[in-house]
């Protein structure tokens, strides 16, 4: 059997693992532009911001493992054409600009994201840069000791922990977004705000609710113009967003109109034998039970090696994702799962919220620290649809405990009783997840 993998970040990494696993005769090919794999580019603002070791331990994986587990590593080959029904690739090996045919009996697409660079004005100037991969990472370390100022533009993660670690490394920074919040697609308002206030008590100028309309080089800094103002700095950074690196199988797949390809529960597309995991495909978003875009390396991992346990058969069915998450801003944990506020109204579900704010252990204790949490969840059937919560106690874990309950369709009054431990090192007798669960039944039963 042959299978063709074509890139090898995450769900390419995972999925060629896995298949070998299963199945240690097959030939697997692995076709990948760069020279490296597995990069974990959540790792990025750590090294700018000096809070990475080593730059190499931000690969978990090498072509020399995946060779040793069997598979036929071609490192700096460019996948120039599919076609998915003749089952055939064209294919540049980059070192020699040699074009060879090649056939599969089985693909799996892994070939990620790709930054979204809108066409504004300027926006190819030297002085404004990316942040996705290796290449723009050691671009972006390599510049940082000559550099002081820096304007971020998207504040999603990447960008808010972008602008976190240039502002605590003494840099001046601006951070543009055309959301009135930092963070407006992961937190509601009341979290979004807080997160706010620490950029600006470390310096950060905040510019929400612009959008960008030009780039400006004069040869020295960048002059960014948005729609309500101007801002320079020694360099521009774009973190505003991913899409799906799938243009090889435009009117081939089934996809999302922003070319997500569309899978099934076994990973596999609308056309037998190819498959498709990680941030070029669709994940299955449990709070709305629909097909969504979430590219996220969790996702891809578990996507990669589905596609492994079931290329050969369907065995083990997809169990979707709640998209958990979390980060570290300023010495404070934000985490949540599932829908937000903003996020139902998003996608036009009718919610319910709550937000509660307690100590997370005992006042007796010589200290404690206060948790805000927020919880929602559907007003009919009061099943949990997501929650956050932010403290300077690290919360990030309990983002887990919210994802199974969502996962596991927890009604509100579930979860309010769920067994959890008391101990007073740790907790208070009431759980900040049950407490903000139980203050959702008080008000939904108020509510009848």
């Amino acid at each position: 059997m042959k299978v063709a993998i074509i890139g090898c970040t995450h769900a390419g990494t995972f999925a060629t693992q896995q298949i070998l696993a299963e199945h240690p005769t097959w030939q697997v090919t692995v076709y990948e532009r760069n020279d490296n794999l597995s990069f974990l580019s959540c790792g990025i603002a750590l090294w700018i911001g000096n809070q990475v070791s080593k730059p190499d331990k931000m690969f978990y994986s090498n072509p020399d493992e995946l060779t040793k587990l069997g598979a036929n590593m071609r490192m700096q080959h460019d996948v120039l054409n599919i076609d998915a029904q003749a089952k055939t690739l064209t294919v540049q090996n980059l070192v020699s600009n040699t074009i060879s045919d090649e056939t599969f009996d089985k693909l799996v697409i892994t070939t990620g994201s790709a930054p979204i660079v809108p066409p504004l004005p300027g926006i190819d100037g030297p002085r404004v840069k990316l942040c996705k991969n290796w290449t723009h990472a050691k671009t972006l370390k390599e510049s940082a000791p000559d550099i002081n100022s820096a304007i971020v533009i998207g504040a999603g993660y990447i960008g808010a922990e972008l602008a976190e670690a240039y502002a605590i490394t003494d840099k001046r920074v601006t951070l543009i977004d055309a959301l009135p919040h930092v963070l407006a697609k992961n937190f509601d308002k009341n979290i979004s705000e807080r997160i706010e206030q620490d950029y600006q008590d470390h310096g950060v100028e905040l510019a929400l609710n612009e959008k960008v309309t030009s780039f400006v080089d004069d040869g020295q800094q960048v002059t960014v113009t948005t729609d309500k103002g101007t801002y320079t700095a020694d360099i521009a950074i774009l973190c505003i967003g991913f899409r799906p690196n799938t243009s090889l199988l435009k009117n081939q797949l089934d996809m999302l109109p922003n070319g997500a390809i569309i899978t099934d529960d076994y990973m596999q597309t609308s056309i037998p034998d190819v498959y498709a995991a990680g941030d070029s495909a669709t994940v299955h978003y449990n709070p709305t039970q629909k097909n969504d875009y979430i590219p996220l390396a969790t996702n891809a991992v578990r996507q990669g090696i589905l596609v492994g346990r079931n290329i050969s058969h369907p065995t083990e069915k997809y169990l979707g994702t709640q998209a958990s998450s979390a980060v570290e801003l300023f010495g404070k944990t934000y985490a949540g799962s599932g829908l937000t506020m903003a996020g139902a109204a998003a996608h036009n579900i009718k919610v319910a919220s709550i937000s509660i704010e307690q100590d997370y252990r005992p006042d007796f204790m010589p200290t404690t620290i206060p948790v805000l949490v927020n919880l929602t969840w559907d007003p009919t059937s009061r099943r949990v649809l997501g929650g956050s919560l932010m403290s300077k106690y690290d919360v990030a874990q309990s983002a887990n405990v919210l994802s199974m309950a969502i996962q596991a369709q927890f009604t509100i009054d579930q979860l309010s009783m769920v067994d959890m431990f008391f101990q007073p090192n740790y907790n208070q007798p009431l759980n900040y997840i049950n407490a903000v669960a139980m203050a959702a039944v008080t008000q939904a039963n108020t509510n009848k």
